[in-house]
């Protein structure tokens, strides 16, 4: 039988916790994850030709998404704040899919990893596609949330399959 692992944001007694990671080593850490958003061809031919209302949406997203990489501890309870030593954001488009495809790596030597910052930056890119295209298009789709990989710490290398 495969024993349930512990969930380590909560104490003993069941109240929330910022994890202790003082005792681990510093060891350099990277993730990886992606966000797709998928539109209308006319909503993708915008964002090609730069032509959208609000301005350049690749170039605006990107930027965005490695703001919200540094800002994660704000966003979500519990995260460590992390001195990123790399945020590298890239937007790609997919005219068979008719999607805005996003990648965020990030980057450092640390304590702990930086999944939720990479999780986060693909994640904000998307809704800044998403803001940005809004006026043309109400039904883009958000999806495909997800670690791609990380490396570094205890636990080692990780890939999705």
């Amino acid at each position: 039988m495969r024993r349930k692992a512990a969930l380590t944001h909560f104490d003993d007694t069941g109240n929330a916790r910022m994890v202790d990671v003082g005792d681990k080593d510093v060891t350099e850490r990277i993730a990886v994850a992606r966000a797709s958003v998928t539109m209308q061809a006319a909503t993708l031919k915008l964002i090609r030709e730069k032509k959208a209302k609000k301005g350049d949406v690749l170039a605006v997203a990107q930027l965005a998404g490695i703001m919200a990489a540094k800002r994660t501890p704000e966003l979500i309870p519990l995260c460590h704040p992390l001195s990123l030593s790399s945020v590298d954001v890239k937007l790609s488009l997919n005219p068979k899919r008719k999607a805005v495809d996003i990648e965020a790596t990030c980057k450092l030597k640390g304590r702990t990893g930086v999944e939720m910052e990479a999780l986060t930056a693909a994640s904000v890119a998307a809704l800044t596609v998403y803001d940005m295209c809004k006026s043309v298009d109400r039904g883009m789709t958000i999806s495909e949330v997800k670690l791609l990989h990380k490396s570094g710490g205890k636990s080692g290398t990780w890939s999705a399959g």
